[in-house]
């Protein structure tokens, strides 16, 4: 090649690069606000700690706070506040998007959880809100008992065995046989199979592992669909999230080929396939993509998060005779035998199993993704600060679990806090925010929390534990892959049963 075309290429790529980092320095909307010049000149920035050291980003943002205060620029256009106080501003019931960059994390392009527009949003967050209205957790409330009967006998059984168990799995095993009932009418039966495989996990766990590479290539994206076979051969440990997507389109192309002529929009539909699948919405929204898309975001984030609380709520419990002691004691006026099955009403009366359950939402860290949102036309104001309209903001979760102003020693596991709170008549759960808040909150809320009361209340009622190897260290989190990880690729905690009480 001519060596004249390759100077002029130089230079004048160079020169585009020299132009454009003056402009974000000194002429960008956000340029006067506080953060490290390398940030706010490139993405690469942000590139190095999250995908070159797999995560890291969200320490550095954390540092970031800690040099430069409250309002931070972590990179060209993008803005993240560490104020609790300011969290509902951000996450506000007002009409607002999603920043396109970050929802490509998610791998599911389609799915509501993606959808970047506030009203496109809505109509898709409205084909399958009433499944997770109180109303409809209640009348399946059968459905979460079922499953904690079930790993209940497992229990028994690995108390008469003397096996270790792993608690993350029999606990997302849990959760994905009721979010799969939920989803497409039938249990996936993970509870009835000796090794407990979890496609849904391993489906969380692949994409976790491509979220950092997806946000800043769009490529992987196209390249999920077009061919995911090269994807999965170039990052091998995505192959859960592979697996998981054949499965459910094969479920999507039969709910899709067996959808009746009835175009009545009525409800109750039985199952999310049916909503999903209504030959009554218009032909985009029920293609074999889109359906599998929102399929595989229900069900994974249905698995995954409320896996995470309960495997963290049993880890510290099960370490602190005294906190296990009070809670059993507490859990006996209601359930006079382990096998007792009380209604969730009564179960969220109890004060410190609410306590416990606040606690273990606020240390589990199950989304440590920051989820920023953007208000298109309207300008914010932080303290001296003028947020430009378009301005993607956020905070992450992580950063509100975690600020000792409002959580003291936010290290140590502890539900006297909440106890204590409701005593002064402070309202603590305002700053308890796992599913976030607004039109985007988290709309498996109410289920999640019926498997949280109702497997904690047999479990804690009904067994004695031993955490075996397994410690504080080998759980704390370390890594942000849109879960928070440890340095091990997945969250374990084991244990012994020691005893069971009347069964």
């Amino acid at each position: 090649m001519n060596p004249l075309l390759l100077c002029i290429g130089f230079i004048t790529v160079a020169g585009y690069l020299i132009i454009r980092s003056i402009y974000r320095l000194y002429l960008h909307p956000l340029s006067k606000f506080p953060g490290p010049k390398l940030a706010a000149v490139s993405h690469l920035y942000e590139f190095y700690y999250d995908v070159a050291k797999g995560g890291k980003f969200i320490w550095e943002i954390q540092r970031m706070h800690e040099q430069y205060g409250p309002i931070v620029r972590i990179n060209p256009r993008e803005l993240h506040i560490k104020d609790p106080y300011y969290f509902d501003t951000i996450y506000t019931s007002k009409k607002q998007e999603k920043d396109p960059y970050i929802v490509r994390a998610f791998t599911t392009p389609l799915s509501t959880a993606a959808t970047v527009d506030h009203d496109h949003h809505h109509f898709r967050r409205e084909l399958v809100n009433p499944f997770f209205s109180k109303r409809s957790v209640m009348g399946l409330e059968s459905i979460v008992q079922d499953k904690v009967e079930k790993i209940t006998q497992r229990l028994k059984q690995a108390h008469k065995e003397g096996t270790v168990v792993s608690l993350d799995g029999l606990f997302a095993a849990l959760t994905a046989d009721v979010i799969s009932h939920y989803t497409y009418g039938e249990s996936m039966g993970i509870l009835d199979t000796e090794g407990l495989r979890n496609d849904f996990r391993d489906a969380v766990a692949g994409a976790g592992v491509l979220c950092h590479f997806s946000r800043f290539f769009a490529l992987v994206g196209v390249l999920l669909e077009a061919v995911p076979s090269f994807i999965e051969w170039m990052q091998p440990k995505s192959k859960g999230l592979f697996d998981a997507k054949r499965m459910v389109e094969e479920k999507v192309m039969f709910a899709l080929n067996n959808e009746n002529d009835n175009t009545k929009d009525t409800w109750p539909r039985k199952t999310i396939f049916d909503s999903l699948c209504n030959k009554s919405l218009p032909p985009q929204e029920r293609t074999l993509q889109r359906v599998r898309d929102e399929a595989l975001v229900v069900l994974g984030a249905g698995t995954e998060t409320t896996a995470r609380v309960l495997t963290i709520g049993s880890f510290y419990l099960y370490r602190d005779r005294s906190m296990l002691q009070k809670l059993r004691d507490e859990l006996k006026q209601v359930m006079p035998e382990p096998t007792s099955k009380i209604p969730l009403p009564q179960l969220e009366k109890l004060p410190y199993l609410t306590a416990v359950i606040n606690e273990s939402l606020r240390m589990a860290h199950s989304v440590t993704l920051r989820l920023p949102r953007v208000a298109p036309s309207t300008a914010l104001r932080y303290k001296d600060y003028t947020i430009p309209p378009g301005t993607p903001v956020s905070q992450g979760l992580y950063f509100v679990h975690t600020d000792p102003t409002i959580f003291p020693s936010p290290e140590t596991f502890n539900p006297e806090r909440w106890i204590e709170a409701s005593n002064k008549g402070e309202r603590l759960t305002k700053f308890l925010v796992p599913f976030t808040k607004g039109p985007r909150i988290c709309l498996g809320m109410n289920l999640a929390y019926s498997e949280l009361y109702q497997m904690l209340a047999s479990l804690i009622r009904g067994f004695d534990l031993e955490i075996h190897n397994t410690t504080p260290e080998s759980i704390r989190i370390t890594r942000d892959l849109m879960i928070g990880l440890p340095d091990s690729d997945a969250l374990k905690v084991y244990s012994l049963v020691t005893e069971t009480f009347s069964y």
